[in-house]
């Protein structure tokens, strides 16, 4: 069955392999990025693609577009949040203005959008919403202050979203990749550097920016093999709530998981000893 796809930030990287999956499987594909003429620069001319200019900042722009993409193909059944960026740093060296400007694009962002097509989905009494977040969504890292925290941000929002709109027929899935082969370490177009510089971290910083860029090009991961397995997981009748994409996420989060438990563990008494007691 065709179903129509509403993919954020559909002009490059993971983002064009996604829309490139949802299209081969026959799907209809809105495909939103700050300029429309990249998406179709990236994917052709296609009669089952809508090319469409989106911040997803702009609230009102999100509910435009999504009102144009139910104009063009009478509904929005799968929606992808991809769209994002990576301020990298230390905290104290990530000024206010980019941490600020990291959650807007990181998790406002989807907020908006998601905001914008829940009324569609409701109306329909179906839709499937994925999150892309991160393993630094589910995993601290160093020198991704801002940027773990945005995902964290999201991984919170979406698991309680579930809640909200399951008894709509609308599924959630939060889609955690790990490093894969896109453009999120290109310097100036997804990965912006610390705009303070403090000489205690100047040393780690200087070393840590060096070794990023080094990883540009050579990350592990195939977006389109993740595009083909997006596609497979919208077709479930019970898609899961979480997806860890990737060798080095799964094995991050079973150490996480572990970590988690010997953590509780380690202070059990003291933790369960927090009642009240009544006299």
């Amino acid at each position: 069955m065709s179903n129509v796809w509403f993919i954020t930030g559909a002009a490059r990287g993971m983002g064009i392999e996604l829309a490139k999956a949802a299209l081969t499987a026959g799907h209809r594909v809105v495909g939103t990025a700050r300029d429309a003429a990249k998406v179709t620069a990236a994917l052709g001319e296609q009669e089952n693609l809508l090319a469409l200019s989106l911040d997803v900042t702009d609230a009102a722009a999100s509910v435009a577009a999504s009102a144009a993409a139910v104009e063009r193909f009478g509904s929005i059944d799968v929606l992808i949040n991809n769209a994002g960026n990576f301020y990298a740093g230390y905290f104290e060296e990530i000024s206010d203005r980019q941490m600020r400007q990291q959650m807007e694009t990181n998790f406002f962002g989807p907020l908006n959008v998601t905001r914008a097509i829940l009324p569609i989905m409701r109306k329909q009494r179906s839709g499937h919403i994925f999150t892309v977040t991160s393993a630094a969504g589910i995993i601290g890292q160093e020198f991704c202050a801002a940027y773990a925290a945005s995902k964290f941000a999201l991984e919170g929002w979406m698991e309680s979203l579930q809640f909200d709109v399951e008894p709509f027929g609308i599924h959630t899935t939060i889609v955690e990749p790990g490093f894969f082969r896109t453009e999120l370490l290109v310097e100036g177009a997804s990965s912006i550097w610390p705009e303070n510089s403090i000489d205690d971290y100047e040393e780690r910083t200087t070393a840590t920016i060096a070794a990023w860029k080094s990883m540009n090009g050579k990350q592990g991961g195939d977006p389109a093999k993740l595009g083909s397995a997006l596609v497979k997981l919208a077709a479930l009748e019970n898609p899961p709530l979480r997806f860890v994409a990737g060798a080095d996420v799964v094995a991050g989060v079973e150490q996480k998981a572990q970590l988690l438990l010997a953590q509780v563990d380690a202070h059990r008494e003291l933790s369960s000893a927090m009642a009240l007691e009544y006299v």
